[in-house]
Order: structure tokens, then C-alpha cells, then sequence
């Protein structure tokens, strides 16, 4: 066993043994230590909301996990005035995802909400057709997580959570704004993704260890195991998979693991190759910019003795990473049109999450914190109106 699985099964038995079942349990062992390298750190310097995120910046839409709504964020104004206001959609929204016309597409316990971002209204709640149980609100609450739309638009895709059993990639039609297919994948579907062409659709399956491939002229499926430290502990394992990102040059799928291994998966083949990384932290969320930098939510240690706190890594194409300090647990990141400003939310479902953003300069790690929303868990760019 390393010494980080040690450490993290050593943590999780004193100070988490009452959530083993839980999202991030009890730490597996690992087969072979990851490749060493150098960090790099980037110091932030506080700078105001206007400075940091340019006098261009777009408006922002964002979860609020902790509430029923989604809050309009304005980047480039100071303090409390960055929060434009919220609209109803449903409990605990998860997932979010824009359309090209401005209508977003939130995944909530209850549905699929479909709001209006230029009236700033709720048009449309999809429920599901996926027995979730009550709906509930809190970390392992069922119903929709994940949420991408396809390249056209007309389908938006949601990974539903079934609390104590394997989810489902529900598919609903954003036309007729009915849930058209049913497609059984794994456990807690945290994150859903699309090919660039649109012919895959690939679900991150955080409980099973895997991320689920679907053929989207077919609906057949295909489970690449993805567990660079095992899977030893089941359902209480800590090390596993969150969130992926699609390489823009190749459409490879790249999920972050403890800011120790990036494991790099080849959709067609389902082969699973890993790379070092320097940030020695828990991550979550991970979006690339066009150029494929790589930017990598950091939540913070599992062991606070042995591991780093809360960062956003810069990875660029070539491996090399330069670390940004961020103030306590993050959860998902988004990037500017630009890819010049990175919006990092604080929502973290666990212990420490918080009502705002971070707004990080990606060139300088200017970092400034807006209190937006409640516990915000996805952002979204909103398109510029015509």
C-alpha cells in the first residue's frame, strides 16, 4: 500500500467512519506509486471582481445546490452587487448546461428544468421518468446530476442518480421537452460529457469506478473501469472518479485523482493510461480550454498531515503545472469565453462549501471571492445577446 492510501485509510477510520458508504469513504490501495514531479505555485494576489474578471465579463449562471433556484452573477461588479438574482427550477439543482439560444437546462432531484435566461423565467420542468424515490435535497439525494447538450442542441443528456443503486442516462428531447430514452449506467452519475461529433456520450460514474460510454444512434453501452488506486473498499472508497474532460486535440477523457494522477482514457478502446501530477490535493472538477490546459478543481486534503490544501491547477498540453491557492473547499470550474478568467464555485457538497465564487485570473492567479447564490455547483457562461 502507498503511503497516501495508508495515510487516507488511516484518516477516514478516526475521523469518517460514519460515511464509509458515502461519496468519498474509506481510501483503496494502489498497485504502483505515481511518477514524482516538481510543483509550481502561483500566489494569488488579491484583486477586485472588475480587475480580475475584465471590464468584458460575460454573466454568469450558476447552481445553487443548496436552494431551489439558479442565480444570474455579474463577474465584473464588486462584493454582493455580482448577484443579479434567482429563479425558481426545482430542488437541489445539480448540473447546468446552456444552449446556444440562452435557454439553460438545469438538472434538479425533481426534473429537468428548462429556463429562459433572457426573461429570466422557468419555461419548462421535465420530470424524470427514473424512480428516484423521495425528493430530497443534501449530498446523495436522488435525481439528476450530470447535464450536457449535444452538439445541435436538440437533445440534452442527464445522468439521474437512484440513491443505493445504479443510475440512469435519461435523454430528453429539447423540442418536445419529453424524456425520449432510458439508458441504464453506474453509480451516482456526477458528470456527463459528448463527443465532439456528438456520437458518445460518456457518463462519470463516481460509486462504480467508472465512466459509462453510450452510443448515441444505438443506446448500447460500453463501462471503462477507472481506478488508478483500486477499488478495494467498494462504495467507501475516497479515490475515485468526479468529474472528466474531453480533450480537445483527440477526445481522449481526462479525470484528475488526488492531484497525484490524471487518468487518461481512449473512449475507443476503453485504455486507461495515467500521468503525474503535482498538486497533492482531493479534486473535483476539470474542464479544458481550447487549447487543452487543463483546469482542476483542488478541494483540499483528506489528511490535513499529509496532504495539500485547496488549489486550482493549470495544467498545459505539454504536462507542466503551475498551482493557484484557492481559500477553502471549491467544486466545479468554468472558463471564460477567452479561457482568460477561470470561475471556480463554492458550493463543495461536503463540510466547508460556501455561497460564492472565486474568480481566478488564469494568466497572473489574481484570485477574488464573490458571495453569490447558495452552496453554487455549476457555472455556465450565458451566450451575449443579440
Amino acid at each position: 500500500m502507498t503511503t497516501r492510501a495508508a495515510l487516507a485509510r488511516t484518516a477516514v477510520l478516526t475521523a469518517l467512519t460514519a460515511t464509509l458508504l458515502a461519496a468519498c469513504g474509506s481510501p483503496a490501495p494502489t498497485a504502483a506509486p505515481a511518477p514524482t514531479a516538481t510543483p509550481t505555485s502561483s500566489a494569488p494576489t488579491t484583486a477586485t471582481a472588475a480587475a480580475t474578471a475584465g471590464a468584458s465579463s460575460p454573466t454568469l449562471l450558476v447552481t445553487d445546490f443548496g436552494a431551489d433556484t439558479v442565480t444570474f452573477v455579474d463577474p465584473a461588479r464588486p462584493g454582493r452587487a455580482a448577484d443579479l438574482g434567482s429563479v425558481r427550477v426545482g430542488t437541489a439543482p445539480y448540473g447546468l448546461a446552456v444552449a446556444p439560444d440562452g435557454t439553460a437546462w438545469v438538472a434538479t432531484a425533481e426534473g429537468v428544468a428548462a429556463v429562459d435566461t433572457r426573461t429570466r423565467t422557468r419555461v419548462a420542468l421535465v420530470p424524470h421518468t427514473t424512480r428516484t424515490g423521495p425528493v430530497t435535497t443534501g449530498e446523495y439525494r436522488g435525481g439528476g446530476m450530470g447535464i450536457a447538450l449535444s452538439p445541435d442542441g436538440a437533445r440534452a443528456y442527464v445522468g439521474v442518480n437512484v440513491p443505493g443503486g445504479n443510475g440512469t442516462l435519461e435523454v430528453v428531447d429539447t423540442a418536445t421537452r419529453t424524456v425520449v430514452q432510458v439508458v441504464p449506467v453506474g453509480r451516482r452519475p456526477f458528470d456527463v460529457d459528448v463527443s465532439a461529433d456528438g456520437r458518445q456520450v460518456y457518463v462519470t460514474d463516481h460509486d462504480s469506478f467508472d465512466v459509462t460510454t453510450v452510443d448515441t444512434a444505438t443506446w448500447a453501452t460500453r463501462r471503462t473501469e477507472v481506478a488508478p488506486y483500486g477499488t478495494e473498499g467498494g462504495l467507501g472508497s475516497w479515490l475515485k472518479p468526479h468529474y472528466t474532460a474531453v480533450r480537445p486535440s483527440d477526445g481522449a477523457l481526462l479525470l484528475p485523482f488526488e492531484g497525484e494522477r490524471l487518468a487518461v482514457v481512449d473512449p475507443s478502446t476503453g485504455r486507461v493510461t495515467v500521468e503525474p501530477m503535482t498538486a497533492n490535493t482531493h479534486q473535483h472538477g476539470v474542464t479544458a480550454a481550447p487549447d487543452g490546459t487543463l483546469y482542476i478543481v483542488g478541494t483540499g486534503p483528506i489528511d490535513p498531515a499529509a496532504d495539500a490544501g485547496p488549489s486550482l491547477t493549470v495544467r498545459a498540453p505539454d504536462g507542466s503545472e503551475r498551482l493557484v491557492p484557492l481559500d477553502g473547499p471549491h467544486e466545479t470550474v468554468t472558463l471564460s469565453p477567452d479561457a482568460r478568467t477561470a470561475y471556480v464555485s463554492g458550493g463543495f457538497t461536503r463540510e466547508g462549501g460556501w455561497d460564492g465564487l472565486t474568480v481566478v485570473d488564469t494568466a497572473t492567479g489574481r484570485t477574488t471571492r464573490l458571495p453569490v447564490g447558495h452552496l453554487p455547483l455549476a457555472v455556465a457562461v450565458l451566450p451575449d445577446r443579440p
